[in-house]
This record gives C-alpha cells, structure tokens and sequence, in this order.
C-alpha cells in the first residue's frame, strides 16, 4: 500500500453504499486513499462498506445525508472535515432511474430525479470546492449516464438531468481551474450479482456485453489520477454510443 496512486489522499463518495458507488469507494481505497462513504438509506450496505475498506488498511466513516438537501450537504461535509482534515476527490455518484411516459410524467417526478441526480451533483461540488481549494487541490468525478448523450422517451427527466450533469461538468472544470480538476463518467448499462440480463443492451453493444462496477471504478480512478484532464465525459458504454 505504501506505492499506492492515491496513498495519502481523502475520498468522499456519494451513494457509496451499493452497486456502483460501492465499486468506487472500494477501488479507491484499495489505491491507497481513505473514504467518506455517504449513504441515503442503505446504511448496512454502507457500514459493510466501511469494514472492507478497514480490511484494506485504510479509514473509512459511513455518513448519512440526502446530498439533494444543502443542510445535509454541509453536515456531511463538515463531517469529512472534522474526520479527515481535508478531501482530496468528491466522486458524485448518488442517483435515481425509473421509466415514466412522457404524457404521464408528474411535476414531482420531475422534481425528485432532477434534484437527486443534478441539483446534488452542484451541492457536493460547491462544498467540496472549499475543502480541495484549502488543499490547494483536488479532483471532482462525476457520473452522467449514456441517458445524457441519447435520447431514451420513456426516461425524459433522468435524460435531462444527466445532460445537466454533463454541462454542469464542464462549466465547474473552468471555473474550479488549474487546481481542482472535473470531469464525468458516462456508464452505459452496468449490471450486478442478481441482475436480469440486458440482453438488448447486449445484442446492440459491438462489444456484446454489459459493464461492471469494476469497469466504472477504472475509469473514475484515472480521472482522480490524471494532471492533465479536465472537462471530460468518458463513456463506458461498450461501444453503445456507436450505434
């Protein structure tokens, strides 16, 4: 551990308590850093979390706060800082999908998904911005969706507030430079232990497969590791996007 790429760094990872956000947290430690594993409501996903990431000989806390909510927002990361004494990556993870028509698509489910998986985006990031700035550095990851390039009509809200996240990436990558770098993960179809097979997904891929949590962590891990990448949208679709 003590050659790690991110030895000596802090984490903090929204939604860290299952699936992708999981991956993430764990792939980070396992590269050296400590991390603020957030959580809504999966708070024994995030607590065994914290125990694999103790296992790995690196801290770890399990928070929870809605990251849709600026109170929660500063008490989560005023908690980072009380623990840690600075932050070094924000990986904005937290989020929501569900498939409403369009004809039937109701204000609050428009609410709910915008402010879940954009406004919190903003929220973190504007907190973050403080932490990493004191630091001198920093490195903010945030996850769109393959829903934020195409157009899916069953899924209109979510579509747009992963185009949101996909904007809001590059504004933040300006306006946070040289210091604090920003760029997006894109997933495509990322499946788990459990999951019903995407086998749409799979016939249209050219690589013919879904991804994995795993393939998401490779691709924040570069962007927490990287000087020289600012303002990017990385797709880890498979090649979806090509067809």
């Amino acid at each position: 551990m003590a050659n790690a790429a991110l030895e000596g760094q802090v984490a903090l990872v929204t939604g860290a308590g299952v699936r992708i956000g999981r991956a993430v947290a764990l792939r980070l430690a396992a590269e050296g850093a400590d991390v603020v594993v957030n959580y809504a409501k999966s708070q024994s996903g995030a607590e065994e979390v914290v125990r694999e990431i103790t296992a790995l000989g690196r801290k770890a806390v399990a928070v929870q706060a809605d990251v849709s909510r600026k109170a929660d927002v500063q008490k989560l990361f005023a908690a980072a800082d009380a623990q840690f004494r600075r932050l070094d990556i924000l990986v904005n993870n937290a989020g929501m999908f569900f498939a409403a028509d369009f004809a039937d698509l109701t204000e609050d489910q428009w609410d709910l998904i915008l402010n879940t998986n954009l406004k919190s985006q903003f929220l973190c990031a504007q907190a973050a911005a403080v932490l990493m700035k004191r630091g001198g550095r920093g490195r903010i990851v945030n996850i769109s969706s393959l829903g934020g390039l195409l157009a899916w009509p069953k899924y209109t809200h979510y579509c747009v507030s992963k185009a949101g996240v996909i904007q809001l990436t590059r504004c933040l990558a300006r306006a946070l430079a040289p210091d604090i770098l920003v760029n997006g993960v894109a997933p495509g179809t990322i499946q788990f232990e459990g999951d019903v097979p995407d086998e749409e997904y799979i016939r249209r891929a050219p690589l013919h497969k879904t991804g994995t949590g795993e393939d998401i962590a490779d691709a924040v891990l570069f962007f927490c590791k990287t000087d020289f990448v600012t303002g990017q949208i990385m797709a880890v679709d498979g090649g979806r996007m090509l067809v």
